[in-house]
């Protein structure tokens, strides 16, 4: 159990804190060889798991933008010979506010990073996979995925084509030994949530959405990261696994 993956190279973009940092950490402790990418700055995630005698390193990626998304894929593979495992995990959190107040500027940031971002890395990803004959992708939807939320139409609409784009591109590469699947969080307490966290009326509303009522921990979102991305989930394509305390349930 400790070392599921030993010898496997991972990816994971959008390390640098949260639902990243965590898997990261997660992957390190069972014996991968991680490639980590955070848009600004290299994550520090990085330093942290060559300390305690792990292997990872960073990449320069901008989500959007093909051809950093492209060079950054290579980049693993020149380093490492395979990609064997990607978690698709870079996000960006609009403002709150009605569907007639976002500006088209709003609305295109949004499906830049969360959605085109998402088909850029699967892209470049499965024709490396294709080559090596098998991988695991992992993309990052949200509660938002399968359900909607008032104030936030385009972030709903992005995570709903992230949930897309993982089922049509399961069922084109499952006989490839490519396995496809999205994950999708409730609300978790990370740098990205705080602004939304900090306001009483709003955290008071999300955590009584759910039946543990609080928000969940990154540690909590990467277990299922980890199984998805392990041989435990070799039956496992095309599917939406949600870790939301619950909310779903209602």
């Amino acid at each position: 159990m400790a070392n599921r993956f030993e010898g496997k190279v991972v990816l994971i973009i959008g390390a640098a804190t949260g639902i990243g940092k965590a898997a990261a950490l997660a992957f390190a402790k069972e014996g991968a060889q991680l490639v980590l990418s955070a848009y600004r700055t290299p994550p520090d995630v990085v330093d942290e798991i060559n300390a305690a005698g792990g292997v990872a390193s960073a990449v320069k990626l901008d989500v959007g933008d093909e051809e950093s998304v492209k060079s950054a894929i290579a980049t693993v593979v020149e380093r490492h010979g395979r990609l064997d495992v990607a978690f698709n995990n870079a996000g960006s959190l609009p403002v709150t506010k009605p569907l007639a107040d976002f500006t088209s500027e709003e609305f295109e940031h949004t499906l830049r990073v969360d959605l085109k971002g998402t088909f850029l890395a699967m892209k470049y990803e499965i024709q490396q996979m294709l080559k090596q004959g098998g991988g695991s992708i992992i993309n990052t939807g949200s509660i938002v995925s399968v359900v909607a939320d008032p104030g936030m139409a385009p972030y709903v609409a992005a995570k709903h084509g992230v949930l897309g784009l993982t089922r049509g591109a399961a069922l084109e590469y499952a006989e490839k030994n490519i396995r496809i699947n999205t994950l999708a969080p409730g609300l978790v307490e990370t740098p990205m949530t705080a602004r939304w966290l900090a306001d009483p009326g709003f955290r008071a509303v999300v955590v009584g959405q759910n039946a543990v009522h609080r928000t969940g921990r990154p540690e909590e979102i990467a277990g299922m990261v980890l199984y998805l991305a392990s041989d435990d989930a070799s039956f496992t394509t095309g599917g939406v696994f949600l870790v939301d305390g619950g909310q779903s349930a209602h």
